[in-house]
């Protein structure tokens, strides 16, 4: 055990992300750790689907691309490397490292991280998978491994599994454990914490954003932890763009794990330097007494057309097509399931192009047979062509249509999941559940902030001019976590955005359930929004399917602010 910072870094965000940013991780400065994150639940259909071709694959590929350009850099430099790209199949991912490795002539232990894959006990689904915590990860680095790859576990156990490991933490240091859990998810998004996606970024130069260096988090034995970039990389670390990052995909003040349960509302975050921001106060809780589960299955077949409106009379246009069309499905044989339709007015008067006097008008048609919405909506489409609304075109022809998936979220008991360290040398270590557990329950309403005093002059104008945002999806739920620069902007916003004010600037939300968080730590608010994903991102049920781009939305919406605020 050492009680030396541990320098944790990312080079991975998704299934996709930028493919040098390994090589660019370990060459760009120090490291002793250097994670990726490849998993998503969109990632596990698409693996699921690549497991029913090909019984050996599974796991993200361009993982095992990355290494063979930097494993003999990581072997140099001493970095050990922890990745979920296991998937669905870590073993056969462990198997290809150690060929890549054996073929390249580079010594590397490499273990691995089992017992997520519950799909037996979930019939029907294509993968069912419980979320791990990090003491695989502890036992298998402890034992000397130089690489561990993992299936399903959480985005913060890549974080917090090298931490224990290096630090010697128990199961019950549930401050420490929060500590790292909270710079994991920090991290886990890769350029998210370094100025990308960041509602503020015009106020860098084009240039700095050009190319956001990947973060990487100092962390402390007492679980403190300095998050920063490479020096020379782009992008930009401040307290803004943690904060956005903590507030992605999250929602109320209790973060949940198989480890620990973090506190959300005691984090502090102070600027520490030019990039670096330091987190700390984390306390940290028993976990619940049962992990998350993530349901994948296919739920059919979905195909989709969007007929080009231009002019004038568009809302009549829309009318017609729409009772030509459902008309005539509803005559065939087999009639869709499910239709969905959607008018985007992107159309400008007395425009100066054609595109930008013309409006869009998508239907989205479900059912669980290909044929229905393939044959018969392509059939039905292309036949109106010469005898619609005028000026008839679609951006393009219905294809064949495609499978689609659902998302679901179950519980398993911790003591029901088999999680296993399967070693460098073949030992295979069982890792216990958690001998301690606490039923997650909501936080009491913390005390909010005076209100500005009454009367001040107002400005009609867009709430982006006084606060951050980003939004995120959990299966059919989405988050917007918004955030406040300034006391007098928290003390506006604490008191004006309430549940009943978001449904009226974001009426997509009406009659869903809406639930807000206050943590006014970060100044921020979290709202959480009950099925407005539908059955999650894969099934694809409204324009922006994971809800990337809600809270800019929220954030273009006008209210009366405060001038002193603008």
């Amino acid at each position: 055990m050492t009680a030396a910072a541990l320098r944790i870094g990312n080079a991975s965000g998704f299934y996709g992300d930028r493919f040098d940013a390994m090589r660019e991780m370990l060459t760009g400065g120090e490291l002793d750790v250097l994670t990726g994150d490849y998993l998503a639940e969109l990632t596990m259909l698409i693996l699921g689907r690549d497991r029913l071709k090909d019984p050996a694959g599974g796991y993200a590929r361009t993982f095992l691309r990355q290494l063979e350009e930097c494993l003999g850099l990581a072997h140099e430099r001493g970095v050990r490397i922890v990745a979920n790209a296991g998937g669905l199949n870590p073993a056969g991912l462990a198997d290809a490292v150690r060929e890549l490795a054996g073929r390249l002539g580079i010594p590397a232990r490499v273990a691995h991280v089992e017992g997520d894959d519950l799909t037996a006990v979930h019939p029907g689904t294509l993968a069912a998978h419980a979320y791990l915590g990090g003491f695989g990860i502890a036992a298998c680095l402890r034992e000397g491994a130089d690489i561990v790859v993992t299936g399903r576990v959480t985005d913060a156990a890549l974080v917090t599994g090298p931490a224990a490991a290096h630090f010697g933490w128990g199961p019950g240091e549930y401050d420490r454990l929060a500590g790292a859990v909270v710079a994991g998810h920090v991290l886990e998004c890769g350029a998210q914490a370094t100025g990308g996606n960041y509602a503020f970024f015009h106020e860098s130069t084009p240039a700095a954003l050009r190319h956001p260096g990947f973060p990487l988090a100092e962390l402390h034995a007492d679980g403190t932890a300095v998050i920063t970039k490479h020096p020379g990389t782009g992008g930009l670390v401040d307290v803004g763009t943690v904060t956005a990052q903590l507030l992605y995909e999250t929602g109320g003040a209790r973060y949940a794990g198989p480890d620990v349960t973090a506190r959300l509302d005691t984090i502090t975050l102070t600027q520490d330097g030019p990039d670096r921001v330091r987190i700390e106060g984390v306390r940290g809780e028993a976990p619940p007494p049962t992990l998350k589960v993530g349901l994948n299955r296919l739920g059919g077949f979905r195909n989709e057309v969007t007929f080009v409106l231009t002019g004038l009379e568009i809302e009549r246009k829309a009318a017609l097509v729409r009772d030509q069309l459902e008309t005539a499905l509803a005559a065939a044989k087999s009639p869709p399931a499910q239709l969905d339709w959607e008018l985007a007015r992107t159309d400008h008067p007395d425009a100066r192009t054609e595109e930008t006097a013309s409006a869009l008008l998508r239907l989205v048609v479900r059912d669980p047979d290909q044929n229905t919405v393939g044959r018969a909506l392509s059939g039905a489409a292309v036949e109106l062509a010469l005898a619609s609304y005028p000026g008839f075109h679609v951006l393009a022809p219905p294809g064949k249509g495609a499978p689609y998936g659902v998302f679901e979220a179950a519980h398993a008991g911790q003591d029901t999941v088999e999680h296993l360290a399967v070693l460098h040398d073949g030992r295979r270590l069982p890792v216990p559940p958690a001998d301690e557990t606490l039923v997650l329950r909501p936080v009491a309403e913390p005390p909010l902030p005076e209100p500005l005093p009454q009367g001040l002059p107002t400005r009609r104008a867009p709430l982006g001019l006084v606060v951050g945002a980003r939004s995120g999806d959990k299966g059919g739920n989405a988050n917007i976590g918004l955030w406040a620069r300034t006391d007098d902007a928290w003390r506006w916003l604490s008191h004006t955005l309430t549940t009943d004010r978001l449904r009226a600037l974001l009426p997509e939300t009406a009659g869903l359930p809406v639930t807000r968080h206050a943590l006014p730590n970060l100044r921020a608010l979290n709202f959480e929004i009950v099925g407005i994903l539908g059955e999650g991102v894969a099934s694809q049920a409204r324009f922006d399917p994971q809800a990337k781009a809600l809270g800019e939305w929220l954030r273009s919406r006008h209210l009366d602010i405060p001038e002193i605020l603008l």
